[in-house]
């Protein structure tokens, strides 16, 4: 996918990033990202902000392209986490009689980011407050916490954008669309629940800021630029900010020393496909993206925890996986729990207390208790636990 004119007078100026292995130094990003830049083509100039440093020389060059000899009058500025903020300091010098335009607190943090003192090129706006490019007239809108505190929303009314930020965005480098062959929700959800996803509140209150407004495009600083049915973006985002399930299915994730609870949490997965048409998930999350599994407890409307007792405590992997979960504000699900021991199983009691202590979880009985290996009064807790799961 590639992008020339958004809009009339609006510009892609963005670059691709395969290089990346790691989103925000831990999130496997195997199809890259692109971190989005737009030029708006008025009377005054707008560049809707810049991109990470590492690519700061393409980036540069397609700014100049598109500017084909004019002078940029504002750098908008709508987030500035290092991937967005990585060339502020480059275009302002290049530009020296650039204003930018920020939240208030993004001001602050001007002044942490860059060795040069900018104080007198900035421009604060408010809730609601308007510039006025000439036919292009954007909006602000505040977004805190969506996901940093400085973070702004912009939208055009000439051409019915929304320039949304990190909301919105996904994984994915946009020459990969094509092979993307889950479409946007899979790694757009991925990218909601790992990044944006513990502040659902907000969330909310950033959508219905924007209900209000005639959307034709959302433009995020990350994915592709949305259009068509809006609705099908704007609606999953209400229920993943609700921390509503999605689908209805149950999630097996498990861990394993030698093996055993492996094998149970994949016998636990046969017998409701056996008892049942509930879709069935599973993830070894050991082995597997951490994040993905993340993704993967939102989605669905239950899940189960497997793990093996290790030093009087559940195996670190899983403490890690459940940890994942608190940060990002699990709530609203049924959890089945099992857990394996040779001579003193811990993991159900220690998964039982890190679940009961988030918001409205409903552990689901029995916990099953795999001693050492999985034996036929296994296998039968397990269809008493599976029962319960599908009932």
């Amino acid at each position: 996918m590639k992008y020339d004119m958004i809009a009339p007078g609006v510009k892609y100026i963005g670059v691709d990033d395969l290089d990346i292995d790691l989103f925000e130094g831990q999130i496997e990003v195997p199809l890259g990202v692109s971190y989005n830049s737009f030029l708006i083509d008025d009377e005054k100039i707008a560049i809707m902000d810049s991109v990470d440093v590492c690519k700061k020389d393409e980036w540069q060059k397609n700014l100049e392209v598109a500017l084909a000899g004019k002078t940029p009058d504002y750098l908008v500025v709508q987030h500035m986490e290092p991937d967005h903020s990585g060339c502020i300091q480059m275009v302002m010098e290049k530009y020296p009689n650039m204003v930018a335009v920020c939240s208030q607190k993004a001001v602050t943090m001007f002044k942490r980011y860059f060795d040069v003192d900018f104080s007198d090129r900035l421009q604060a706006v408010k809730e609601g407050d308007t510039l006025s490019l000439g036919q292009h007239t954007l909006q602000f809108f505040m977004a805190p916490m969506v996901h940093w505190p400085e973070v702004m929303v912009t939208y055009d009314a000439q051409t019915k954008i929304l320039f949304s930020a990190d909301s919105f965005g996904k994984f994915g480098a946009l020459c990969k669309e094509e092979e993307d062959e889950e479409g946007w929700a899979c790694e757009a959800r991925r990218y909601y629940f790992n990044i944006v996803g513990k502040y659902g509140a907000m969330v909310q209150q950033l959508l219905k800021k924007i209900a209000k407004l005639d959307i034709d495009k959302i433009c995020p600083l990350h994915g592709p630029v949305l259009e068509g049915n809006l609705s099908e973006y704007t609606q999953l985002y209400d229920t993943w900010s609700k921390y509503e399930p999605e689908s209805e299915g149950v999630f097996i994730a498990y861990c394993s020393l030698h093996g055993n609870t492996a094998q149970a949490a994949m016998k636990l997965a046969d017998i409701i496909r056996e008892k049942s048409n509930v879709k069935v998930a599973t993830a070894d999350i050991v082995r597997e993206d951490m994040h993905e599994a993340v993704e993967d407890a939102f989605r669905y409307d239950r899940m189960v925890l497997c793990a093996p007792t290790y030093d009087g405590d559940m195996m670190p992997i899983m403490e890690d996986f459940i940890n994942h979960l608190r940060i990002k504000t699990y709530r609203n699900r049924k959890v089945g729990i099992v857990e394996n021991g040779t001579w003193a199983p811990m993991a159900g009691k220690k998964m039982r207390e890190a679940m009961e202590s988030m918001k409205d979880v409903t552990i689901v009985e029995p916990v099953v208790t795999v001693e050492s290996t999985v034996k036929a009064k296994t296998i039968e807790a397990l269809k008493t636990l599976a029962d319960a799961l599908i009932g």
